[in-house]
């Protein structure tokens, strides 16, 4: 507290700034008012033009026809700026397999919920700073992210992948046969949150490194709080 002064003294005690008050009068009176969150208090918010909503709705549709494109190109911008993730796709190391992998989701309906070339890419980092050796990952769909994590991994890795539509877990496992590392994957076809309590009756608590979720947003609590009881102190989630 010497950094401080005391702290008991009373804001009464403080001085007031004298150049504040010269410029700027007495300070407001708290109250809604001062916070200009009503339309009364705000000037602009009437002025403000209206979108008409046919209009925003087209800008909608359009936005994410846009979006479902680019991520159909592994183009998720996630934020950056144009320059910023041109540099990215012109540096990312995007394993032969997985580009493939890429190229037939593409063709597929929902495959903007591919992960990016990138994204991958992190995950795999982070695998590899972890030294992970057996990781989770709920919500597999082709196995873009499994498949760069699995590759990741040492040979005596294993990584258990939770996905409940067959047809995508197909295109899955036929990729991980051609990038040579499905001998890491133990694929469960079931609802996730029942192969994670499995896991958890199994006697597997604590023993993973590294988990990865991108599946049912609704379902995120329940994933959350089974995957904090599987993987073990100091991995990652």
């Amino acid at each position: 507290m010497h950094r401080f002064g005391s702290a008991s003294a009373s804001a009464s005690s403080l001085p007031s700034p004298p150049v504040a008050a010269a410029r700027f009068g007495s300070a407001p009176q708290r109250g809604a008012r001062s916070l200009c969150l009503t339309d009364s208090a705000c000037g602009w918010h009437r002025r403000r033009p209206r979108s008409s909503s046919a209009s925003a709705s087209a800008s909608s549709a359009a936005a994410t026809a846009a979006a479902v494109e680019d991520a159909r190109k592994g183009r998720k911008q996630l934020g950056a700026t144009p320059n910023l993730f041109e540099y990215l796709l012109a540096n990312v190391r995007e394993h032969p397999v997985l580009r493939e992998l890429r190229e037939e989701t593409a063709t597929m309906r929902g495959s903007q919920m591919q992960v990016s070339p990138a994204q991958a890419q992190l995950l795999a980092m982070l695998a590899q700073i972890l030294g992970a050796q057996r990781c989770i990952e709920v919500g597999v769909y082709t196995g873009y992210s499994s498949l760069a994590v699995a590759l990741a991994l040492p040979e005596s890795g294993r990584l258990v992948a939770c996905e409940r539509d067959k047809r995508c877990l197909e295109v899955a496992k036929k990729y991980y046969q051609r990038a040579g590392v499905a001998h890491k994957v133990d694929v469960k076809h079931a609802l996730a949150a029942d192969s994670l309590k499995s896991l958890i009756d199994c006697g597997e608590a604590n023993s993973y490194d590294f988990a990865f979720v991108d599946a049912d947003k609704r379902m995120y609590e329940e994933y959350y709080e089974l995957l904090l009881k599987l993987v073990r102190l100091n991995g990652s989630l």
